[in-house]
């Protein structure tokens, strides 16, 4: 079972001085997003003929990159998405990489990319992140998506962080301060 636990801090000059603990349970969660989801996705899709689909680019033979990779397509399935995984040999090159990703953005039929890293020493990550369209960066570490992100704008936000703001919002944790 997944827990987390918010601690009981001491702050300075609070009311009160102590927080009370609270235990967070990541996989009831995880289940009622991911239910929210899947009822999200088969709306969108009976309102406009689109099943969204995810490409998830793998580049080499890393074992908890390759786990990481096959979790999100099964996530995708589960949630009425499409998922595209494509795998790559180490020794592909930049370009070639490049060239990929190029042509996932004008594929229509991909609504989301995701490079995952680490890359083989050949390619320069922060190229490739660049190439993805920031409409389509779902790992949301292009500029302009962390811009959009700092500017309050909408756009694709790093899902590790917004995982725990989501469990955190979902529990009613204050985290004012």
């Amino acid at each position: 079972k997944s827990l987390f636990l918010v601690e009981s801090t001491k702050i300075p000059g609070g009311e009160g001085g102590i927080m009370s603990a609270q235990l967070i349970d990541g996989k009831a969660i995880s289940a009622a997003v991911r239910a929210e989801v899947k009822a999200r996705t088969a709306e969108f899709s009976a309102r406009t003929g689109v099943q969204p689909c995810l490409a998830a680019v793998l580049v080499g033979e890393d074992p908890a990159s390759r786990v990481y990779v096959r979790n999100k397509g099964k996530a995708c399935v589960e949630a009425g998405m499409l998922s595209r995984q494509i795998e790559l040999p180490a020794s592909t090159s930049e370009q070639e990489l490049l060239d990929l990703v190029e042509s996932l953005n004008a594929d229509d039929s991909v609504h989301g990319i995701l490079v995952q890293l680490p890359l083989p020493d050949q390619i320069d990550e922060s190229k490739v992140i660049e190439a993805i369209s920031p409409d389509k960066d779902v790992d949301g570490f292009h500029p302009v998506s962390a811009g959009r992100l700092l500017a309050g704008q909408p756009g694709f936000v790093a899902c590790t962080p917004y995982g725990i703001m989501k469990m955190l919002d979902y529990e009613k944790v204050d985290i004012k301060g």
